[in-house]
């Protein structure tokens, strides 16, 4: 089992030289691309070489490739994730040398202190709103600095410096660590339930979910239409709350809502004005981000024309429905969904640009925990596919399962003609190129390392 984080922990008011201990995340190195141009020297490792990994070398930053206690050199501070096992040899390191050792969250509180933070939570969803909330108020000319758990295309990184006191962040409920933050904007996308490992129960989250609102200083943005969110909403007290969804009830509402092409149109009212926008991103899931990122754009008392006009300009995230290349007629893409809903949202979403093409989904389970309590639910999620192979499970921070392997979702499929389950890594890519035709489309999907099976189906459809 992973480690615990110990919030407990002190921060420095100077933190010296700082070492990441798997810098190479999108959270973790846009902290620490943050920090670099803060003027703080960082150095890190991970386990693999990346393009983010490459950019903080560019900035200065010496990252070394594998854990090795030698790595963490002359360290004053180090920053970790909830991801990190305890038997790390930079983590032993550090506690016996007695250096704060500091959860990320911790690490961007301190990057975030005396600013007006913007804070995007839910289930899912975040990282695309995070992603509209900072392209609007940059189009608006607002400059935000921000910290994202993915990769903006338009800007090509996942965290910037901005001018103003303005800071929005990806504020991650896995772990409670998004309850540590001096929020002055809470945006809550979803309630939706996930993480129940971490929480124990559905009621836990919520309460959860109700303390990270409360502790809003200024207002709170949050789903009119997930149940979830409709229950932590009357969780909140003594705070202004601004609605969004298509439930006639929202103080943002969706109406005349289009998401049958690659380009999702909707319009919305507030306050006895409509406002229309065609994203330049698919799926009606992106217009409910978009009508969250407006709920925090006129919150701050910019103009709701403009504030629309600016968000549509948003053109994705890296691992949003990302298309990586097109061999033989086949084009191969790539997501991050990794809950049902979200799984249900993507494939939704492709489906509308798929046309008459049939659509292959390539899925990565990710946790044991997940698996083993939405097993049906995937399964179900998964339907909206033509053809399914399912790897076995990413197992990211939890220890094996008895029982517990991606076989679980592929026997809940409907259509065993249709599901390939393909447990071994290194077989995946033939099994794809076996079943794709010209005219398909392939899709990678989960948060594990599964978008790394791209090259190789790429490859194989070559072959």
């Amino acid at each position: 089992m992973t480690i615990k984080p110990d919030f407990s922990q002190v921060v420095p008011e100077h933190l010296g030289h700082i070492h990441f201990i798997g810098i190479g995340g999108s959270g973790m190195s846009g902290i620490a691309r943050l920090l670099i141009q803060s003027g703080h020297k960082v150095t890190g490792s991970d386990v693999r070489d990346s393009g983010n990994i490459e950019e903080l070398r560019r900035l200065g930053a010496h990252v070394a490739i594998g854990h090795d206690a030698a790595n963490l050199g002359d360290a004053d501070t180090v920053v970790v994730t909830s991801a990190l096992w305890p038997t790390n040899p930079e983590y032993v390191l550090a506690q016996e040398k007695k250096l704060p050792i500091l959860h990320r969250s911790q690490a961007l509180k301190y990057l975030t202190t005396g600013k007006k933070l913007i804070s995007v939570a839910g289930a899912h969803g975040k990282t695309t709103s995070t992603g509209m909330v900072v392209t609007g108020l940059r189009q608006l000319g607002k400059d935000p600095s921000f910290v994202n758990g993915g990769v903006i295309a338009e800007y090509g990184s996942s965290a910037a410096s901005g001018s103003t006191d303005l800071f929005v962040i990806e504020a991650d409920e896995s772990d409670g660590s998004f309850l540590h933050y001096q929020t002055a904007v809470a945006l809550i996308t979803n309630v939706d339930p996930d993480h129940l490992d971490h929480y124990g129960s559905l009621e836990n989250f919520e309460r959860e979910f109700a303390r990270f609102a409360n502790g809003a200083s200024d207002f709170v943005a949050i789903s009119s239409d997930d149940a979830g969110a409709v229950r932590v909403t009357k969780l909140i007290q003594d705070k202004r709350i601004i609605t969004f969804g298509e439930h006639e009830s929202a103080d943002v509402r969706i109406i005349n809502l289009d998401a049958s092409g690659a380009r999702v149109s909707f319009e919305l009212s507030y306050f006895g004005g409509n406002y229309s926008a065609t994203l330049l991103v698919p799926g009606k899931h992106n217009a409910i981000n978009a009508a969250g990122a407006f709920a925090v754009l006129v919150g701050l008392g910019l103009d709701p024309k403009a504030s629309l006009a600016a968000i549509a300009t948003f053109n994705g995230t890296q691992r949003r429905f990302e298309l990586h290349g097109e061999v033989r007629g086949v084009k191969v893409y790539d997501d991050f969904a990794h809950h049902p809903t979200e799984v249900l949202a993507a494939l939704s979403a492709a489906r509308a640009v798929v046309g008459s093409g049939r659509l292959i989904t390539v899925f990565q389970p990710h946790l044991y925990s997940r698996t083993r309590l939405f097993a049906k639910e995937f399964a179900e999620a998964l339907a909206l596919s033509d053809e399914v192979v399912v790897l076995d499970i990413y197992a990211a921070r939890e220890d094996p399962e008895p029982g517990v392997t991606g076989a679980l979702i592929a026997d809940a499929y409907h259509d065993q003609e249709k599901m390939h389950y393909v447990p071994v890594w290194d077989d995946v890519p033939a099994a794809v190129a076996a079943i794709a035709l010209s005219g398909d489309f392939v899709i990678t999907m989960g948060c594990g390392d599964v978008y790394r099976q791209v090259p190789g189906i790429l490859k194989a459809l070559e072959a």
